[in-house]
């Protein structure tokens, strides 16, 4: 799959509540391979997913404007997840997640791209907190990004600048 052939196929929609089950899956492929190593049964995986996925969706609603909380689609099929903020001197990259199968094929790559197009325009920085051990983090160097600033032992904000 490269870009030039299916980037026409890429969407963004504002999420609504219909989504949530959806977003709620997405996160849970993010924590599989954590819960993985526990001794959780299903229903306490199930249980401990529902809750964190809850407090993070809240968190993103009382500290960053939702109006850009978008869900990626791919040949109107939802594939991901990314919410951005705009604030006076940067555009901030709260959240982006792509379904496994989607992950590694440059839709991450083309969805910055845009958002670097955008930041050029405005005149505007592109940030994204990482964890430090997160392989996306080279993804992020990869396109330019560069260590801002460290908070603690795990998250790293990273800065593009035009």
């Amino acid at each position: 799959m490269q870009e030039k052939n299916w980037h026409h196929l890429v969407s963004l929609r504002k999420h609504t509540t219909d989504d949530l089950a959806f977003m709620r899956a997405l996160y849970a492929s993010t924590r599989e391979a954590e819960l993985a190593m526990t001794n959780f049964t299903r229903q306490e995986k199930e249980a401990f997913i529902q809750q964190q996925f809850n407090a993070q969706y809240q968190h993103y609603l009382h500290h960053y404007n939702s109006d850009k909380f978008d869900i990626i689609e791919f040949d109107g099929q939802a594939i991901g997840r990314l919410f951005v903020d705009h604030w006076d001197r940067e555009i901030r990259i709260v959240d982006i997640t792509l379904t496994p199968g989607y992950q590694n094929k440059g839709i991450g790559s083309y969805l910055f791209k845009q958002l670097f197009e955008q930041a050029k325009a405005d005149n505007k920085t592109v940030t994204i907190h990482v964890e430090h051990n997160n392989p996306a983090k080279n993804l992020y160097q990869r396109l330019g990004f560069e260590l801002k600033t460290q908070t603690n032992e795990i998250y790293l904000l990273m800065q593009w600048t035009p």
